[in-house]
């Protein structure tokens, strides 16, 4: 079976990345400055991108690297044939402060913000040869700091640069340490994490390396005395000897600087530091480590160096390309610096660069021309950049890609998870991971190994092979997973094909446990029956992990087959749980009658036409616990679930009260709001068709809808239902809802349900002639069946619209009039009331047209009286100076003053007719009868009513014209 690996660590390089692997790891470039140098350079130093350089005439020029055009010319205080010339440079790594020493013993502190050197007096004559900083790295001032001196003397100082002329710039300065008869060649000083008041000293001379750790002083104020003191007291170092150094060999001890990004990166080997110390032996390298706590730390530390020798650096294939000096000591190491995973050897005029991790020598370069003079490799530990300075020129050690051939060293080494962190590319991490497998293999750690080739490119065949002669069944399960991860998508046949047969490992694993547990096999000495218990448990779990991840892997009906010849249903209903095949699960449950089961799958379903599906079923096995879920399912139609509500009404003899497709339906009617002809008919015919007399649950459920503006249900249906079933009182319900009140009162009575009939016969109010129809066939049904004629007729009295005269045609032509003479009586003399009431009526109808008469005759004499000064209501000019009208409410008009305004106020019609009777009149085409006519039509026109009388009744007291302001209370 050929797999695609490309998923996991393939063979995936392309022109890019094999230019970059091309590039050498170290290249020294001439930096050019853009402006001129008149001396020699004599000491350098570079940190934090802040470069700082010492001329043969005591002038030091600082350099921000970032700005290369701003640099600080600086003089010390004294000309160089005072105080001699500049031997060496201590420059922190903040950059911020800076330790100046000459040839004739001056020390002066120069910091980053004045451009004046201080004399440092109480260091005067005291030849520097090393600094170690404050770890805390500070700015403003140096705090506490270590200075070696040539005579063996180990200083604390603390120096805090001061505007006033007379303070001194050292707060103090104590001699802490001293080792006879040699110069301290190097120092440094760190802290232990987590361990604020333990610091880390090293101290490097020409023939030891010594290793302090321990508890510092306090003071009270900062810079209130030393604190090193009590430590250089009270602790014993660890001490690496040399033997006795050859005259012509440098010392120095160098850190490495801070790692790419950050020095704790986790993708790094480790966050601790390294240190390399140069002496005659070579150089001395290892880590420093931070833990265990002391004094064990300094044994930790020197324990696991390693010297790699002088000769690393001596042998070089580029030694002959130049006659080199004869003199002794060419090729002794001049200088060195430590880089992250290298260590960089000036020897003579070329760089060599040896891997610390396997010695081996990765660049060895000729870099100086004949007579150029090397002062010093230095380091940037903050910007991780590397220096070379000679006397006229200097060069950038630029560093490409280091640590890209690490992962083939700690291949070499077996160090694999160190190797796998450093392997950049595909292949190279599959490289690693083949090599770490087959090792793994041979040491018989085969779940490891499973995990470890399941990202190779190992073929799968010879893989799974190996696992399976050895019978490593947990090993080849791990592999199947891990190869699974690993494959691409798109190779969809081969995630099938890996997904079932790790469906069937996992199977036959639990099967195997199992029954290890049930027979209580003899198990292994190291195997108890609780831990096999706790492997079947984590068997389980890892299945279930496995199938819910790799869900869309695995084919569900092979799944399903491999699972079932195993008979195991708990990871069979569980796999069709996970792929949401919620069908299989509930058949699965039917299908052995797992009632309450089928309902806990049932209870997290949302998709409706599982319902559908299992309702009927379920309905009459568990109808109860079906309906409390489907009244909690919002998004069912209830017509779909009628088939199975109608199955279970038909098989099962319960009250209506305990009825649960009545319960559903009435849920779907009352909560739903359900207004669907096929529930309400549904609900109307198990309430007829059930055995039970009472039809006290159909007439709620009639009046429940006689309320509704249009009841829900099929009248016709639900009537024929009623007859079918003899539903008396509930078809008489349905007759008068139909407004048929005859049928439903001959219903009734045909049953003889008297009372329902008489409630019946009251309905129709607005038709008293119905109303009286209805109750005259209450009347002959009560008389046809009462015993006695009194007492059908008190029954009767309920009726106000019935009189004795309406029941005499229904009594039986042998009645004695005495059963109900009082009755007859009664009738009588009520009809002899009315008769009274009518001639009253009578008599006031002919007095009040008596007094109409009168009223009219009066109005022949009315007049009104006209005073010679009054005015037109309208034109106010003199009321008798023309034809006018006068009215009862003493207003008066003249007849064209009149005329105007009836046309104004009293409509289109009304004026049309008065201009037309108008022109009519003042043509005089008329004459005698005819216009005694067309002038009494004008005039009844024109003085029908009084215009302004009207207008002040029907218009407003205040006007829309008016200021309402005025009439503000």
């Amino acid at each position: 079976m050929a797999l695609d690996g490309s998923g996991g660590y393939a063979a995936a390089s392309g022109p890019a990345a094999l230019h970059d692997d091309a590039l050498p790891i170290f290249n020294v470039e001439r930096v050019q400055l853009q402006f001129s140098v008149s001396a020699d350079f004599v000491a350098a130093q570079v940190a934090n991108n802040v470069l700082v350089l010492a001329l043969a005439t005591g002038r030091i020029l600082r350099i921000d690297l970032g700005n290369p055009a701003d640099v600080d010319d600086i003089d010390l205080p004294k000309r160089t044939a005072e105080t001699g010339v500049i031997r060496r440079m201590f420059l922190d790594p903040t950059a911020s402060h800076l330790i100046i020493t000459t040839t004739f013993g001056d020390n002066y502190y120069l910091h980053s913000q004045p451009r004046q050197p201080r004399t440092l007096s109480r260091l005067k004559g005291v030849a520097i040869e090393s600094v170690a900083w404050n770890p805390s790295q500070p700015t403003a001032s140096t705090r506490e700091i270590l200075i070696g001196a040539a005579d063996g003397n180990v200083y604390e100082a603390f120096i805090e640069p001061s505007t006033e002329f007379y303070r001194r710039e050292e707060k103090y300065l104590k001699s802490v340490y001293k080792i006879p008869n040699q110069p301290i060649t190097g120092l440094w000083v760190d802290t232990i994490p987590d361990k604020p008041d333990i610091r880390r000293i090293l101290v490097a001379t020409p023939t030891s390396l010594l290793h302090f750790a321990g508890r510092i002083g306090r003071h009270g104020h900062e810079g209130g005395g030393s604190i090193f003191t009590k430590l250089f007291e009270t602790e014993s170092p660890t001490i690496y000897n040399n033997s006795t150094p050859e005259s012509l060999t440098k010392s120095a001890l160098v850190i490495s600087p801070d790692g790419p990004d950050d020095a704790a990166s986790p993708d790094r080997l480790d966050a601790d530091r390294s240190f390399a110390w140069l002496s005659s032996q070579g150089v001395l390298q290892g880590k420093l480590l931070t833990s265990p706590s002391s004094p064990e730390l300094g044994e930790a530390v020197l324990a696991q160096s390693k010297i790699l020798p002088t000769s690393l650096a001596g042998r070089s294939e580029t030694r002959n390309l130049r006659k080199t000096s004869s003199q002794p000591g060419s090729d002794a190491i001049a200088s060195i610096a430590l880089t992250e995973w290298h260590v960089l050897h000036l020897v003579a005029d070329r760089i060599v660069a040896v891997n610390w991790l396997d010695e081996s020598v990765v660049y060895d370069q000729l870099v100086l021309d004949v007579g150029q003079q090397a002062i010093n490799l230095v380091a940037d530990q903050k910007k991780n950049t590397f220096w070379l300075f000679t006397t006229q020129a200097i060069f950038e050690i630029v560093v490409h890609n280091e640590d890209r051939d690490i992962w083939k060293i700690m291949l070499k080494q077996q160090r694999y998870d160190a190797a796998m962190r450093y392997a950049r590319t595909a292949v190279q991490r599959d490289v690693v991971a083949t090599a770490s497998g087959d090792h793994l293999i041979s040491k018989g750690h085969y779940i490891e190994a499973a995990g470890v080739l399941g990202k190779s490119s190992k073929p799968f065949e010879q893989v799974c092979l190996t696992f399976i002669d050895h019978n490593e069944q947990d090993a080849l399960r791990k592999y199947l997973i891990t190869k699974l991860s690993t494959l691409r998508k798109s190779s969809r046949m081969q995630r099938v094909m890996i997904a079932s047969w790790l469906t069937e490992v996992f199977m036959s694993k639990l099967d195997s446990l199992e029954d290890t547990i049930s027979t209580e096999a003899e198990l292994s000495e190291r195997t108890s029956t609780a831990q096999t218990q706790e492997h079947l448990a984590a068997t389980q779990a890892a299945y279930q992990d496995f199938v819910i991840k790799y869900k869309a892997d695995l084919d569900k009906q092979t799944t399903y087959d491999v699972i079932s010849s195993h008979g195991r249903e708990e990871e069979l209903l569980f796999y069709a749980t996970t792929v949401d095949d919620y069908s299989y699960v509930l058949a699965y449950r039917v299908q052995r009658d797992q009632w309450i089961e089928a309902l806990d799958v049932l209870k997290s379903q949302t998709d409706p036409e599982v319902f559908y599906k299992y309702s009927s079923v379920l309905m009459n096995h568990v109808a109860v616990g079906l309906v409390d879920i489907l009244t909690r399912q919002a998004n069912l139609d209830a017509e779909k679930l009628i088939p199975a509500l109608l199955n279970y009404n038909n098989s099962t003899r319960v009250s209506l009260g305990q009825n649960q497709a009545v319960r559903y339906l009435l849920f779907a009617i009352n909560q739903l709001q359900s207004t669907d002809p096929a529930i309400h008919s549904t609900l109307i015919s198990i309430y007829a068709s059930h055995p039970s007399k009472d039809e006290s649950s159909l007439l709620a459920y009639l009046e429940s809808q006689s309320h509704q503006q249009s009841p829900s249900y099929d009248a016709d249906f639900a009537l024929r239902l009623c007859i079918q079933n003899k539903r008396v009182q509930s078809c008489v319900h349905i007759y008068s809802s139909m407004g048929q009140y005859l049928q439903a009162v001959e219903l009734a009575l045909k049953h003889d349900e008297i009372d329902l009939a008489s409630i019946i016969a009251d309905r129709p109010e607005g038709n008293q002639a119905l109303r009286k129809k209805l109750w005259l066939a209450v009347a002959q049904k009560v008389i046809s069946q009462r015993e006695g004629i009194k007492t059908a007729i008190d029954f009767l009295k309920r009726c106000d619209l019935l009189r004795i005269e309406d029941l005499i045609p229904f009594f039986p032509s042998f009645i004695i009039i005495d059963d109900f003479k009082e009755e007859i009586c009664a009738a009588l003399e009520d009809y002899s009331r009315h008769i009274d009431s009518l001639k009253m009526e009578m008599d006031a109808s002919a007095q009040t047209s008596l007094n109409i008469q009168q009223s009219i005759a009066a109005l022949d004499q009315r007049y009104a009286i006209v005073e010679p000064g009054e005015e037109c209501h309208v034109c106010r000019m003199p009321l008798l100076a023309r034809q006018f009208f006068v009215f009862p409410c003493q207003h008066g008009f003249h007849a064209e003053c009149l005329g105007r305004k009836v046309m104004e106020q009293g409509g289109v019609g009304r004026g049309r007719r008065i201009r037309e009777l108008q022109m009519e009149v003042s043509r005089g085409t008329s004459a005698g009868s005819k216009r005694d006519k067309i002038v009494k039509e004008l005039d009844s026109l024109i003085a029908a009513s009084c215009e302004f009388a009207v207008k002040q009744i029907d218009e407003p007291f205040v006007l829309a014209s008016d200021d309402q302001n005025e009439w503000a209370v």
